[in-house]
C-alpha cells in the first residue's frame, strides 16, 4: 500500500501490485444499512426519502420555499434514522417535520399540520393556528442543532446536521 486518505467519508487506498508494479485506488465504504419507520400500529416498513420529500414540498407548494432546505430536513431525519440504529417512530419524523416547517413557512406548517394531525374541523384549525401565533419562529441555523425528546422514550438524543463531524 503506497498511500491512504480519508476522502468523504470513505477511505481511498493507492496500491501497487507486488508482481507487475501496476498501480491501482481501492475505495472503502461502509454500507449503509436499511433504514425503516416504526408506524403508530407497530408495523415496520422501510423508510421512503423520496415520499417524505413529496409530503413537505406538497405542504410548501406554491410558498416561498427553498427545495435546498426541504432537501436538508429530509437528510436530517435520514441521519437521526442512521444514528438511533435504522429505525424512527413515524411521530417523531412527523415532529421532526412539524418543526422543520415552523421554522421555513408558517403556511406550509399549517398545511402539513392538517394532514398530519388529521384536523377534522375548523376549531382543530383555529387551535393549531392559535397556538401557532403564540409561538415565535426559532431563529437557529438548523433544525438538527436542538436536543430532542425521542418520542416518548424520554431518552435525550442530539440531533446535529449531516455535515457535522461530531
Amino acid at each position: 500500500m503506497l498511500e491512504t486518505r480519508r476522502v468523504d467519508g470513505s477511505i481511498r487506498r493507492r496500491r501497487e501490485c507486488a508482481g507487475c508494479g501496476h498501480r491501482f485506488t481501492t475505495w472503502e465504504r461502509s454500507e449503509r444499512s436499511a433504514l425503516s419507520v416504526r408506524k403508530r400500529s407497530g408495523a415496520r416498513q422501510p423508510f421512503d426519502r423520496v415520499k417524505l420529500r413529496a409530503g413537505l414540498l406538497r405542504a410548501a407548494h406554491k410558498r416561498p420555499v427553498d427545495p435546498v432546505r426541504i432537501e436538508a430536513l429530509v437528510d436530517g431525519i435520514e441521519a437521526e434514522a442512521e444514528r438511533s440504529g435504522g429505525e424512527l417512530p413515524a411521530q417523531r419524523i412527523g415532529q421532526i417535520c412539524l418543526d422543520g416547517l415552523r421554522d421555513l413557512d408558517r403556511l406550509a406548517y399549517l398545511q402539513f399540520a392538517a394532514v398530519y394531525k388529521e384536523f377534522g374541523d375548523i376549531e382543530e384549525v383555529q387551535a393549531e393556528l392559535a397556538q401557532l401565533r403564540a409561538t415565535p419562529p426559532t431563529q437557529r441555523d438548523s433544525l438538527f442543532e436542538q436536543s430532542t425528546d425521542f418520542a416518548g422514550s424520554g431518552a435525550a438524543s442530539s440531533v446535529r446536521t449531516v455535515d457535522d463531524p461530531a
